[in-house]
């Protein structure tokens, strides 16, 4: 009975584990129309693929885990394929960063591991330390989380928690939480407890503040557009004093030149769209009063 029911859960934890895999999809879909990995990091996948190999070689020392092995399988194949998509579009510096991380954790990092076990141990005792292993890395994906937490309560959005992804997580680590429990397998239920435990927090966060995200986006819209609106009666007011001032200079400066017709004229050209500007006929010295003077 506890064997079929470990089966029923491993079977769900596949399932839902697949769905949590698919999760990056739009933003290599972004990266797809962008031709650009722009802030984009490859972190998590080399990461999740460092994982997928890491609980796969645990897998192979332990019988009948068939359903961890085959997840991790289609994960690894999954992380491979967003690595390579995440190399094909990033910059050069993006890229040799991407290669050392895949060298160092999953060549070196994955490598250590299994030569030292292999060598330096010996039967049941193997498993228990990869299992500790495993059980200690899963503890770090899970709490690598909380700086999201952390961002979400100072800015009060949750642009960058997803919930669906939250829901799926926290769904994943209930499945393999009971899979582990009834195999007695605790190096894989253990983790999943402060899994499901971090995904609860971040769901209640979510309709917390899931709300306050639209108030934000309103109350900045209000924001712009009265600072657009103050700048641009500012740069008008500024625009119709430099004006004037231009048209008075003009009108000092070719005084003895503008004829007494060209008064009416002028005054017509210079009626600029909601900028009433007009002449003071006074400033402009009419021929008559030059010959007087002269």
């Amino acid at each position: 009975m506890m064997t079929h029911l470990a089966f029923v859960f491993g079977l769900l934890g596949n399932i839902v584990s697949f769905m949590v895999y698919l999760a990056p999809v739009p933003t290599f879909y972004k990266i797809y129309k962008k031709k650009s990995t722009e802030g984009f990091q490859s972190v998590p996948y080399v990461v999740g693929l460092f994982s997928a190999m890491l609980w796969i070689y645990y897998a192979f020392l332990k019988p009948d885990t068939t359903l961890l092995i085959t997840i991790n399988s289609v994960g690894c194949f999954i992380q491979t394929f967003y690595t390579c998509f995440f190399l094909f579009y990033a910059t050069k510096k993006a890229k040799m960063d991407t290669v050392k991380l895949l060298l160092s954790m999953n060549v070196v990092g994955l490598g250590l591991i299994i030569l030292l076990t292999q060598f330096f141990s010996k039967g049941s005792n193997r498993s228990q330390i990869v299992g500790w292993i495993c059980l200690i890395f899963s503890f770090c994906v899970f709490v690598a989380p909380l700086g999201v937490l952390r961002q979400v309560i100072r800015t009060k959005s949750v642009e960058y928690m997803p919930f669906q992804l939250s829901f799926f997580l926290t769904l994943s680590a209930v499945m393999w939480f009971f899979y582990g429990l009834l195999r007695k397998d605790y190096n894989i239920a253990i983790p999943n407890v402060l899994g499901f435990s971090l995904g609860v927090i971040q769901m209640t966060l979510y309709l917390i503040y899931k709300n306050a995200k639209k108030v934000n986006k309103e109350v900045k819209l209000e924001i712009t557009e009265i600072v657009v609106d103050e700048e641009l009666k500012l740069s008008e007011e500024i625009l119709k004093e430099q004006i004037i001032d231009v048209v008075k200079l003009s009108a000092m400066v070719c005084s003895e030149i503008i004829p007494m017709v060209a008064a009416h004229e002028l005054k017509n050209e210079i009626n600029l769209p909601q900028l009433n500007v007009i002449i003071n006929e006074d400033m402009i010295i009419k021929p008559k009063a030059i010959k007087e003077v002269s």
